[in-house]
């Protein structure tokens, strides 16, 4: 079974909506990165029902992508972010003799700054 790893973004995003066992398998799964086997040894079931356990959990983390849409939203904004900012600092470096402008192009670099922190 090979890993998508879009699927570990999608447990930070998702993951406590899961339960409690699919959440504990898809961490093993996808963070500690233990095959099925070791997982099942883990939590005293099948190497089949690990893998049930991890398609069931990653149909549900593509069911709240698909109607949440976090991921993708946080995405977009992240690369506005970096539009805004890759614009801002190429208008500053253009026009940077006049002062108000710098001054203006400096703020909006310091609230892109501040909103890609918080988005990451």
């Amino acid at each position: 079974m090979a890993k998508n790893l879009d699927y570990a973004v999608l447990l930070d995003y998702y993951g406590d909506l899961l339960t409690e066992k699919q959440r504990d398998i898809m961490q093993l799964y996808y963070y500690e990165d233990l095959s099925l086997s070791e997982i099942a040894e883990n939590e005293n079931i099948s190497r089949q029902g690990v893998h049930d356990a991890i398609k069931h959990a990653e149909q549900y983390l593509d069911e709240f992508e698909e109607k949440m849409g976090l991921f993708r939203k946080t995405k977009v904004m992240h690369d506005m972010i970096n539009a805004i900012r890759s614009c801002t600092a190429e208008y500053r470096e253009k026009y940077s003799y006049q002062k108000n402008i710098s001054e203006y192009t400096g703020k909006i670099l310091k609230i892109v700054d501040e909103g890609d922190e918080l988005f990451g």
